[in-house]
Formats: structure tokens, C-alpha cells, sequence
């Protein structure tokens, strides 16, 4: 067993789990598991970091899953899964919905607990999952029989990585699972141990901790799933989140502090200070907001993204250069930030032709032109050029015509935007709705230059 340091020891202390919260998340997880015998229609199963006893001081999550025949067609598994889940949730509140991932779930608010009921089939072994959600009784029995002693070391990983802004597998962070985090710590044997390896971590780091892989990947940390040879299961982890990791590990190895376990103080900006920067930085910056798509994020934020570098290239084309873009999801509404280093451009550009060698393309480039009236065409460098007016000489203008909805944006996304969307400039980007969004995107950092500046005021 790897020693800790004192200061360690001393951040475990507030991540454990305290003795009323076990015995209250438990005792919910005991009720349910009670209700779902008692329908005799499936087996419960409480999967995830409480199962586990891996999961940090106020955390209320609680997955149970809900193990039907794998004989039962998959149609028949939604209709009886869902049926079953709504019936158990009904027990204990009225407030449960429907969520959707690989199928329908439900998801409830019992006592203060966030709880997620699953079904999915009660398959005899990884290797004959009908869906994803099959595999989870799996990880689960794997991680409890191989945990013991190195729960805190999980619990460390996964605060540190919290600080860091790099935990979580959704869209939006592309960073770390609470599986992956056990993983790595039962892989390395520890919390210093996973640290000092990952400081040499380079692109495709590749770990497999049953040594049986049994396919190809290319993601930038390849973390064979000790219970799928055929699944990854870092493929979530974007480059970017994967030498953040390295970054903070080195910083944290050269000089530990408690700051590599304190969460950031959520961010903001007020109109009057956005307008100030703008102004100190010269740039222009336009906000898209329009409704979210009704899809869950893993579906709507890859979309994002792609209609963020759709438009993005859009601009460019049209002589805009983009100095930085992001994108932010909320419940009602979706904003598209764009920092533009000039919003206005002249009524004129250069539109290059094609060499003079190339006869027949030249001869039609210069008769087009010729026709249009335009200034030249002249010859420059052995090609003809012409100078030709801006369809948009405002970016603005450009945001808000239909020329928007031309261009290769996520499906889901384009929908929305064919229903109305709207574009600001300057200040009037500002919305408290997005103010921590807009405050970070003005403040990028690294985690440890972040938490080196902390430590310095």
C-alpha cells in the first residue's frame, strides 16, 4: 500500500461519505430492490459508485437497474421495463419522467435521491450484451471484488479530477468516468501511483488490464474495459482532457496542494464588464441562440459542435476571421458565442481565377466577369483575378440570413433554427442564463495555471 500524504488524508476526511448518508441512499436503494422482488417481474440490482462504495460525500445518484429475462424481445423489454419502472417510482413520488438513452428509462426524485431505474437484460456474461446497459451489472461485480483497500485512492482521483474540470463522460466535458477513475486506480495500484505513470501518458496511451483486447482503436487513451475486450472504455476522453490530466498530475506530484481537490466558484460577468472587455480587446462578438432541440445532450451537443464549426468556416469563407467559438446547452435554450476580430469588412474583395495555362477555364472566368462588369479581370501572379462586391459585408448580416440554414449544422440543430433564431453583437450577447458560459469563454486557462493563479491571490 502506497503512503499518503498528510494533506491527503486530510481532503478524505470531507469526501467521505458520512454515516447518515450511507444509511439514507442505502436505505432507499434496499426499499427499491424490496419493490422490484416483490413484482416478481425482474431482478433489481444497485449498480454504479454506490454499489461500489466509491462515490464522494453528497452525490445523489442512485442507479438501479432492473435485470429482465434476455429471452424477451427488445420492443417487449421497453414496454415491460418502463411499465415496471414507472409502477416502482409511483411507490415512493410522484415526480419521475421518462429519459432516453440507448432505451427508455426513468429517472425520480425519491427523498432528495437522484434515481435512475433501468432495465436490461440479465445476459450470462459481457460477451452476450443485447444492449450497452447490460454491461453495467458487470463492471459493478468486477470493481467490488477488486476495490477493497483502495476506495479512498478512487475517491481522491475522482475529487481531483472534479477540480479539475476534466471528470465526467458527457459531451460537454469529454473527460473522465467514475468507471474509468476505478479503473486506472486498481490498474496502477493507486491514487500516486496512476499520477506518476500518467505524467509520461502521451497520445494513444494504450492500457489493458486484463490483457485481452480484441480490437483496434484510435481515441487519444485507450482503456480496454476489463469485462469487454471489444469496448474502450476512455473513448469519451478528448485529447484535450486527456493532457489536462497529465498536466495536473505533473503539477501536483512537483508541488501537492489542497487546491488540486477544491472546486471552482462558478463563474460570471456582468453586461457592463463584458462590454468593458470587448472594448480592451478590440474584437466583436456575436451570440446565436434559438431553442434546444427536445433530444437528451449526448444527442444535441456533438450537434453543437458541428453547427459551431460549420458557421464558423461559414464566416471565414465570407472574409470573417473567428479568433475563438463555443457552444453551451440549456434546458430551454441553446447560444452559439462567436469572437469575431473584425464584424465589418469593405464592399469589395479578390476573387482569384484559374492560371492562363488552364485555357478553357480561364477564357470562361474571363468572360464571366467581363459580362458582370466587374473591375478586370487582370492578371496576377499568372492567374486572373477580379475584383468583386461582398455578399455580406457585415457578419451580423451574414448571422441572421437564411444562408444560415445552407450549411452542413446537426440535423436536430437545423430544425430548431428553421423555427427562428436570434442574433446579438457587443454587450447585447450578454444573458444572465449564460453568464458563467460567457465568463469562462473570455477566460480560458489550464487547470494548473488555474489552480497555480488561485493559489497566488
Amino acid at each position: 500500500m502506497v503512503s499518503r500524504l498528510p494533506l491527503e488524508d486530510a481532503v478524505l476526511a470531507g469526501l467521505r461519505p458520512t454515516l447518515s448518508e450511507r444509511e439514507h441512499i442505502c436505505g432507499i436503494g434496499k426499499q427499491l430492490l424490496d419493490e422490484i422482488a416483490k413484482s416478481g417481474k425482474a431482478e433489481g440490482m444497485i449498480v454504479g459508485s454506490i454499489a461500489r462504495h466509491t462515490w464522494l460525500r453528497g452525490d445523489k445518484d442512485l442507479d438501479v437497474f432492473m435485470l429482465f429475462d434476455p429471452g424477451l424481445p427488445r420492443e417487449e423489454l421497453e414496454i415491460r421495463g418502463l411499465a415496471l419502472a414507472r409502477s416502482i417510482a409511483s411507490c415512493f413520488t410522484d415526480q419521475f419522467h421518462e429519459k432516453y438513452a440507448e432505451h427508455p428509462y426513468i429517472n425520480a426524485c425519491i427523498d432528495g435521491v437522484d434515481v435512475d431505474l433501468v432495465p436490461c437484460y440479465k445476459v450470462e456474461s459481457a460477451a452476450c450484451i443485447q444492449s450497452a446497459v447490460d454491461r453495467t451489472p458487470f463492471h459493478t461485480r468486477y470493481i467490488t471484488d477488486k476495490i477493497n483497500g483502495m476506495t479512498d485512492d478512487v475517491l481522491l482521483l475522482k475529487r481531483f479530477a472534479k477540480a479539475g474540470g476534466i471528470y465526467g463522460s458527457d459531451q460537454m466535458t469529454e473527460g473522465f468516468s467514475g468507471y474509468l477513475c476505478e479503473i486506472l486506480i486498481l490498474h496502477y495500484g493507486g491514487f500516486t501511483p496512476l499520477l506518476h505513470a500518467a505524467s509520461d501518458w502521451r497520445p494513444h496511451q494504450f492500457i489493458d488490464p486484463e490483457k485481452h483486447v480484441a480490437k483496434k482503436f484510435d481515441e487519444p487513451l485507450i482503456v480496454i474495459d476489463p469485462v469487454d475486450p471489444k469496448r474502450n472504455v476512455a473513448a469519451a476522453v478528448s485529447l484535450d482532457r486527456m493532457v489536462e490530466f497529465v498536466e495536473l498530475a505533473r503539477g501536483y506530484l512537483e508541488d501537492p496542494s489542497e487546491n488540486f481537490f477544491r472546486l471552482c466558484e462558478p463563474q460570471s460577468i456582468t453586461k457592463g464588464k463584458l462590454a468593458a472587455l470587448l472594448e480592451q480587446r478590440g474584437t466583436t462578438l456575436y451570440a446565436v441562440t434559438f431553442e434546444t432541440p427536445p433530444f437528451i445532450e449526448e444527442v444535441i451537443v456533438p450537434q453543437l459542435k458541428r453547427s459551431v464549426i460549420a458557421i464558423r468556416e461559414h464566416l471565414e469563407r465570407n472574409g470573417f476571421v473567428v479568433h475563438q467559438a463555443h457552444y453551451e446547452m440549456k434546458p430551454e435554450r441553446c447560444i452559439l458565442l462567436f469572437e469575431l476580430l473584425v464584424g465589418s469588412l469593405p464592399n469589395i474583395k479578390l476573387h482569384s481565377g484559374p492560371p492562363i495555362w488552364n485555357r478553357q477555364n480561364a477564357e470562361k472566368f474571363r468572360e464571366k466577369y467581363v459580362i458582370n462588369g466587374s473591375t478586370g479581370p487582370f492578371i496576377a501572379d499568372g492567374r486572373y483575378e477580379v475584383e468583386i462586391h461582398r455578399e455580406f459585408t457585415r457578419a451580423k448580416d451574414l448571422l441572421v440570413s437564411q444562408s444560415l440554414l445552407s450549411i452542413s449544422l446537426g440535423k436536430h440543430v437545423r430544425q430548431s433554427l428553421e423555427t427562428g433564431w436570434n442574433v446579438t453583437d457587443g454587450a447585447d450577447c450578454w444573458e444572465e442564463e449564460f453568464s458563467p458560459f460567457i465568463a469562462g469563454f473570455f477566460t480560458r486557462s489550464s487547470p494548473l495555471v488555474r489552480i497555480r493563479r488561485k493559489r497566488k491571490e
